[in-house]
């Protein structure tokens, strides 16, 4: 049976938790937003530098070539900005994975510790009961170790993947870029 002040410390825990989970969710908010001030003082710069560029073309031939120049590096720049908000958001999301797995684990050796105790306080007889419980919680701990490590993977190749289209996307703009010159 638990006691007033179990209660109370798991609540204390649960809070503490809950506001550490809360301040990782925006620590992730907040390296999103000077992301997107950078990349926009970045990209007010650059186009005052663009159209100084544009202004001071003399023939048509020059503009095609100050075109071409302008997609290449745009392309890496989209490229690089969608990987830097994969990665705050990968980290975040790790941050937050990590703190519920500890979570989880620290929950399931308190069940399991009263399973433990019901166990050796249950009447004479009940041991087939008892042992289809312990079994019970034996197959939901495995279902919930194969579902993580089915998300870690699915997560893992999402990444590789996603990693992949960004290098062939800016790969695809090179030759196009070369063309224009």
């Amino acid at each position: 049976m638990l006691t007033a002040e179990q209660v109370l410390a798991a609540q204390k825990a649960n809070v503490e938790t809950l506001f550490g989970l809360t301040n990782k969710a925006f620590e992730g908010v907040e390296k999103l937003v000077e992301l997107n001030l950078q990349v926009a003082r970045t990209a007010l710069e650059e186009a005052a530098d663009n159209t100084r560029a544009v202004l001071s073309v003399k023939d048509a031939q020059e503009l095609l070539a100050l075109q071409a120049a302008m997609l290449q590096p745009s392309a890496e720049k989209a490229a690089s900005y969608s990987r830097q908000v994969y990665e705050i958001a990968a980290a975040t999301s790790a941050e937050v994975t990590r703190v519920a797995e500890a979570q989880f684990a620290e929950v399931q050796q308190k069940f399991a510790a009263a399973v433990e105790v019901a166990a050796k306080n249950a009447p004479a007889g009940s041991e087939n009961a008892v042992a289809l419980v312990k079994s019970a919680v034996a197959a939901a701990n495995n279902a919930y170790e194969s579902v993580s490590k089915a998300a870690k993977q699915a997560a893992s190749v999402a990444e590789a993947n996603f990693q992949a289209v960004a290098s062939t996307a800016v790969k695809a703009v090179e030759p196009a870029a070369r063309k224009r010159a």
